[in-house]
């Protein structure tokens, strides 16, 4: 695989790409030994191999596009590590960390904030409940966050707090979309097309949440749901280069038609405990 072109343009829409900064954490003790969301079942085998095959290939897309990638340390015993995504929020600098749901992922709290207070910026410990970027996705001008299953609102305040950013709270209803990231992408954060481009699966939300969202992007991309089921939209994208789940075939078709380049990966191994391209990228925003 190639770069792509750093722009392209399509009925008028122009795609730019941008170079980000990544944190991944290989997957060296990935295993599925415990149930925390409707993907995993401990009597299914994992081959932590492939997994780890799987996540290098990732690694090396990101790369080809010209990304800067950091690496977080995997502690012996945390199996879910690897979804670096989930350990924190960083937003000009500033890392909000994450406060886990479950006991079962709580030690990766104090490897998240080691690594972030060692690169520079400002640690700000959570008083509630987030689960990181897995719940937060950020544009421009705001920060939609998933509610339901995992985060707690009230995370949602102290977050705002934190950025002084608006953070437009979503409802999540359906159990295999446990995480915002699960359900919603963004596409493009406006910072150089002026207006923000997302794509979500509508049935993932509250009849609430789905009204706020049509209001606020009525041009989204609203995604089937077997394109959702294929953890299609646990989707990374910097603003032109979309990586998704080779297996979300219909929204890499529909991306393309709106002027991105997506990449299908292969995560099935890791799609065992939930989790795809964005759960196992969290993204330092300088």
């Amino acid at each position: 695989m190639r770069p792509s072109p750093v722009l392209s343009e399509v009925d008028g829409r122009t795609r730019v790409s941008t170079t980000r900064h990544y944190l991944m954490c290989p997957p060296a003790h990935f295993a599925v030994s415990y149930t925390i969301n409707a993907w995993m079942n401990p009597a299914v085998p994992v081959d932590r191999e492939l997994a780890v095959a799987q996540w290098e290939q990732l690694r090396a897309v990101y790369l080809e596009l010209g990304h800067r990638v950091s690496l977080l340390e995997p502690v012996p015993g945390l199996a879910d590590m690897v979804f670096a995504a989930n350990g924190a929020l960083v937003i000009g600098g500033i890392a909000y960390g994450a406060r886990f749901r479950h006991p079962e992922r709580s030690p990766e709290e104090a490897a998240h904030r080691e690594w972030l207070t060692a690169h520079g910026g400002r640690f700000v410990a959570a008083e509630h409940v987030n689960e990181g970027e897995g719940d937060f996705a950020v544009t421009r001008d705001r920060v939609l966050a998933g509610t339901g299953f995992r985060t707690e609102p009230a995370a949602h305040l102290e977050a705002q707090e934190v950025f002084g950013l608006p953070v437009v709270s979503l409802r999540l209803v359906d159990p295999r979309f446990y995480h915002l990231d699960t359900a919603l992408t963004v596409l493009d954060d406006g910072v150089h097309s002026g207006r923000a481009d997302i794509a979500y699966y509508p049935g993932a939300f509250s009849a609430a949440a789905q009204r706020v969202l049509d209001r606020m992007f009525p041009d989204a991309l609203r995604v089937a749901e077997a394109d959702a089921a294929a953890l299609g939209l646990n989707a990374v994208s910097d603003g032109r280069n979309v990586v998704l789940p080779e297996q979300a075939t219909g929204l890499a078709a529909a991306l393309a038609e709106r002027g991105y380049h997506p990449i299908g990966v292969d995560m099935s191994e890791l799609a065992k405990s939930g989790g795809g391209p964005k759960c196992c990228t969290q993204e330092i925003r300088a």
